[in-house]
Order: C-alpha cells, then sequence, then structure tokens
C-alpha cells in the first residue's frame, strides 16, 4: 500500500471505519461510489484483496483516509495585541497549524475573508482592518517548519505596535483563544490500484479526506509533498505531468471543495487548477 508519511503524536489511527457523517464542525463524507462505478474506476473496498504482496508489474495501492479534526484548548487566552504576540511565542506549534488551517474544516455558508484566525480576530475583535490585512498576508506553504511562520506573525505584530502606539492599549471585545488540534484518521477501506482510475475517484471524496491527502499530509511526509503525488512516485511509468499540474495547485487560496475539483482536474489531464 502507498505510505502516507510519518505519523506526529498529535494523530490519532482508526484502521477501519469512516468518519462521522453531520458533524456540526466538520464537513460530511460523500457517500461511497457505488460497486459497479468503482470496479470500472479500478477501486477496491476490500482491502484483504489488497494485501499481497505486489509483484513488479503491479502498481501499489493509494488508501483513501478520511478525518476529523478536535480542537483542544490550550488554556492560553489574548485579550490585547501584546498577549496575543505572547500567547504565540508559548503556544505549540500545532496550535498555529490549527488556526491556519483548521478552519478550512469549519462548516461555514460564506465565503472566509480571512484565512487565519489571527487575523480574523484582529479584523473583528480589534478592529484594525490594515494590521489583519497584513497578517492574512502570510502563506503558510511558504515555511518548511512551523517556527519560521511563528516568527513572522510576531515581526508582523510587533511592527503593528511600534507603527501605532495606541494598538498597545486597545483591548478587544471578545479573547482570542488558542487551541491546538489532535487529528482522528479513518480508513476508508477504499483503494485505487491506477492512476487512471483517480480523475473518478477524487470527486467522490470528502472535502476531510482531501484535506488529509492534500494538505495535511504536507505536514506528515519528509519532502514536503502531497499524498497524491508521494504516491505517484512509486507507481511505474511517467508521471511528471500529472505530478506538475497537482504541484501548481495552490492549497492556501480556496475552499477544500475547490481543491477536490482542481485535483480531479490534474489527474484527467486538465489545466484547470487553482493558482
Amino acid at each position: 500500500m502507498a505510505d502516507t508519511g510519518a505519523i506526529g503524536k498529535d494523530t490519532i489511527i482508526l484502521t477501519q471505519g469512516l468518519a462521522p457523517a453531520g458533524s456540526a464542525r466538520y464537513a460530511p463524507a460523500l457517500g461511497p461510489s457505488p460497486p459497479a462505478a468503482a470496479a470500472r474506476a479500478g477501486l477496491s473496498r476490500n482491502p484483504a484483496a489488497m494485501e499481497r504482496e505486489p509483484s513488479a508489474a503491479e502498481v501499489p495501492a493509494f488508501a483513501v483516509k478520511d478525518c476529523t479534526l478536535i480542537a483542544i484548548a490550550t488554556g492560553l487566552k489574548a485579550w490585547t495585541l501584546g498577549e496575543l504576540m505572547s500567547g504565540i511565542q508559548r503556544a505549540p506549534a500545532d496550535s498555529l497549524y490549527y488556526h491556519f488551517w483548521g478552519t478550512l474544516l469549519q462548516a461555514s455558508f460564506e465565503e472566509r475573508e480571512y484565512n487565519n484566525e489571527f487575523a480574523a480576530w484582529v479584523r473583528y475583535a480589534l478592529h484594525e482592518h490594515a494590521l489583519a490585512e497584513r497578517l492574512a498576508a502570510i502563506d503558510p506553504t511558504g515555511y518548511d517548519e512551523l517556527e519560521a511562520m511563528r516568527d513572522e506573525l510576531l515581526e508582523i505584530l510587533d511592527a503593528g505596535l511600534q507603527a501605532a502606539e495606541h494598538l498597545a492599549w486597545l483591548r478587544s471585545t471578545e479573547p482570542f483563544e488558542f487551541l491546538r488540534h489532535q487529528i482522528v484518521v479513518f480508513d476508508t477501506e477504499r483503494r485505487v490500484a491506477h492512476p487512471d482510475a483517480m480523475a473518478e475517484l477524487v470527486p467522490t471524496l470528502s472535502a476531510s479526506s482531501i484535506f488529509y491527502h492534500f494538505i495535511d499530509a504536507r505536514r506528515r511526509n519528509s519532502n514536503h509533498r502531497d499524498d497524491f503525488r508521494a504516491w505517484l512516485d512509486g507507481v511505474p511509468g511517467d508521471h511528471a505531468d500529472a505530478c506538475g499540474r497537482l504541484a501548481g495547485i495552490d492549497p492556501w487560496f480556496g475552499q477544500l471543495t475547490e481543491l477536490r475539483g482542481a485535483i480531479a482536474a490534474a489527474f484527467a489531464g486538465n489545466d484547470d487548477t487553482l493558482q
């Protein structure tokens, strides 16, 4: 089976079962493909059939996973920018990850105005539009390590405090609560045996499955690649074009449903990607 990368201490693996549907906080999983359609796509819902050691002529199976992100309180709160800086300095790295990426899995009927919760809090709790825009400009995909992103957050906040003295005394209407996360991973028991089947598989995946394989994978995999490209690396044949199209998808500026469509297009050979 395809390697899904190193598992961190903030991850719980459940070997069987689907993520609970209808969660108020997370996007529900889409229904499974009908058996006939799955057979045509080269999919298998029987993991036992994939347990044998593949021969040189076989390709490794892609194991479809799903996930739920559980928010856990850290006890850290901030009412002012100074307290926010202190909290960012003290918060665990997975708290920064949650406040940047966790919003993608939160149920929302409106498009996000700010991609990270630090920017949203500065805008709506402190009513500081300019500083919020500077925080919103941070793209977490540009940092190989979360510590570098932590430093960038602190630099922007410190520059804001230096530029406007009144910000040091400004108190928010509600606190920023630092949360960390634990990711619970479910094996959907779905397998795909060949890249040609991916274009049909991907549109059937839940938003949380896209999050796990395309976003969280960059944290898990040593080369910071998504699971799709990591899998293609081990599949015989030339998959440079598909990998190139997948690499061109920007995971930060777009909803998970948009990412799903772009990934499907990448496997179908189309250039309709988020850039």
